[in-house]
């Protein structure tokens, strides 16, 4: 792991480290084993088959404050479902590729990618706190693709010699991985470059790992001169608890305008209510929803797609339900486009409005 390496952290009771052991202490105590979980969860008699080869594939890890939140018994469970590997990840599904979203087509330099005008992305490492199932970076080369130490200078001098960029979007991974003092080091870079006005961080991590919004985070994120911005990663209401909430909260204090992206994933949140209910605590809690995603198709994720016109009806529910500032915009990415493309052809799915508008619970896996 870029940043420390969490199986040598000094600290070994989490609740009595300073705030810099403490979320690093809480990383190294992940669940790593399928068995482990499943056995906390009182599933040890969920079938495994299939699921240690999926895990050999793209690795299993979650965070224990993210695992509390999960209905103990219930396999169903939406936030289970987005981080346990399954049979089905084995199956070739056709149209699933290994860079779904042109990201290597995209490549600067090594460990930036330069997609869209006036902004890129610095792939600031190749870890997460959770390895989410439907990751379309689950390929990613990140041993040669990501802005390591040593790569870091070349990035930050490509951002130099472009004018045209206003935002740097931290990426990976999971940028929120690295340590405070690597950060430090990186957001003064990015702060001296003077045609930046923006920064961006995509994490997950205050959600999964909540410990990881430390006084000193919010030190380096409110005193740089670059407005900074967060866009968190949650799918499903249940993904918030009170420890979530106080981290938003001092991360609003500290100036950062917050954000969230979701992807419509199926047996998660492919019902009106879910979805509903996740702008409504997003909203809640000091969070605008921005982004819902059609799935990236990357290798192995099939089974978590849903059909565009099922998206759609799924969609037009939403937005009857919801004030305007309560919907996200729902996207796909296209490898080579300028820009995100938005998917609201709703004279397409005239049929099933009327009963989708009705029933705010109908699942698009019921939808003809």
């Amino acid at each position: 792991m870029d940043g420390f390496a969490i199986t040598n952290v000094a600290c070994v009771n989490s609740s009595t480290c300073a705030p810099e052991f403490s979320w690093k202490a809480e990383l190294a105590a992940s669940f790593t084993r399928i068995e482990d979980l499943l056995d906390y969860l009182a599933l040890s008699s969920h079938p495994r088959q299939g699921r240690g080869e999926a895990a050999g594939k793209f690795a299993f890890r979650v965070t224990r404050a993210f695992a509390a939140r999960m209905r103990k018994g219930d396999p169903a469970d939406p936030l289970l479902r987005q981080v346990l590997p399954a049979a089905e990840e084995l199956r070739e599904w056709p149209g699933f590729l290994a860079d779904p979203v042109g990201d290597l087509q995209a490549v600067a330099v090594p460990g930036l990618l330069h997609k869209y005008q006036g902004r890129a992305l610095l792939i600031a490492t190749g870890a997460c706190a959770i390895n989410c199932r439907y990751c379309f970076r689950r390929e990613f080369p990140y041993a040669d693709g990501h802005a390591s130490r040593s790569r870091e200078a070349q990035a930050l001098a490509h951002i130099a010699n472009d004018a045209s960029l206003r935002e740097v979007i931290l990426s990976g991974g999971d940028p929120l991985v690295l340590d405070d003092e690597r950060l430090v080091k990186l957001v003064a870079g990015l702060s001296a470059i003077p045609h930046l006005v923006r920064l961006r961080i995509h994490s997950r991590l205050p959600v999964v790992l909540p410990a990881r919004v430390t006084p000193r985070l919010l030190q380096i994120l409110a005193a740089t001169r670059l407005k900074p911005v967060l866009v968190i990663h949650a799918n499903h209401a249940n993904e918030f608890d009170a420890e979530v909430g106080q981290a938003l909260a001092r991360l609003r204090e500290a100036g950062v305008v917050l954000l969230n992206q979701s992807v419509l994933l199926r047996g998660v949140n492919d019902r009106v209510d879910t979805l509903a209910e996740l702008s409504e605590t997003l909203f809640a809690q000091g969070v605008l929803p921005y982004y819902l995603h059609l799935l990236d198709k990357a290798h192995g994720t099939g089974h978590f797609d849903t059909a565009e016109p099922d998206a759609l009806v799924l969609y037009e529910g939403l937005r009857r339900r919801l004030p305007g500032y309560l919907v996200p915009k729902l996207v796909r990415e296209l490898a080579g486009e300028p820009y995100k493309t938005l998917v609201d052809n709703t004279t397409a799915i005239d049929a099933g409005l009327s009963e989708c508008a009705s029933e705010g619970g109908l699942s698009i896996s019921k939808v003809v």
